[in-house]
């Protein structure tokens, strides 16, 4: 007979890896990155906690007591995008500058960008030079006006993440985007 470890051990390592890939993670977002599994993902955090290998700060878990104090917003939203994705994500990561978060779903590989105001050409300039394959990008901005002003090939949207979480997700008007 299997103890309790032994069946909600993937769950825990799953949960763990996130949470120290991520460093600060709504519940919201650890229960859409896990579909299916609320209630054991539920406990598991509790157990975590009272464990003392993860921590709540600001109504978040957290790789650190720190924690909140720590956290990078811009990789707080992508994981918010990254989870509308989920169905299709094969695996994910956090990325190298300018990605925050990198994942491979239906055979392409996807980079979530955080286009800070006033970085918009840097960031063009930077996502032009790409590669022999090139990644897709899902561009996320503060303002629709911010679109007009990046000039970024193969691009599969741009977004705008709410403090809630909820993500709106936008087609450049000015065509440099594949469609």
């Amino acid at each position: 007979m299997k103890t309790r470890a032994q069946i909600y051990e993937r769950e825990a390592a799953a949960l763990l890896r996130d949470i120290s890939m991520y460093h600060v993670m709504a519940e919201e977002q650890l229960l859409r990155l896990h579909p299916g599994k609320e209630d054991k993902i539920k406990n598991l955090l509790s157990y975590l906690v009272r464990q003392g290998r993860i921590w709540q700060d600001h109504g978040c878990y957290c790789d650190t007591p720190e924690g909140w104090m720590g956290m990078k917003q811009a990789l707080f939203d992508a994981v918010w995008v990254l989870s509308d994705f989920i169905g299709q994500v094969e695996f994910h990561s956090t990325g190298d500058y300018p990605a925050e978060i990198i994942f491979f779903a239906d055979g392409e590989v996807y980079e979530i960008v955080y286009a800070a105001q006033g970085k918009e050409v840097m960031l063009s300039q930077i996502l032009s030079n790409s590669g022999e394959q090139p990644s897709r990008y899902l561009v996320m901005i503060k303002e629709v006006e911010q679109i007009a002003q990046l000039q970024i090939p193969n691009v599969n949207g741009y977004c705008i993440v709410s403090p809630g979480g909820t993500v709106e997700y936008y087609k450049s008007v000015t065509g440099n985007e594949e469609e």
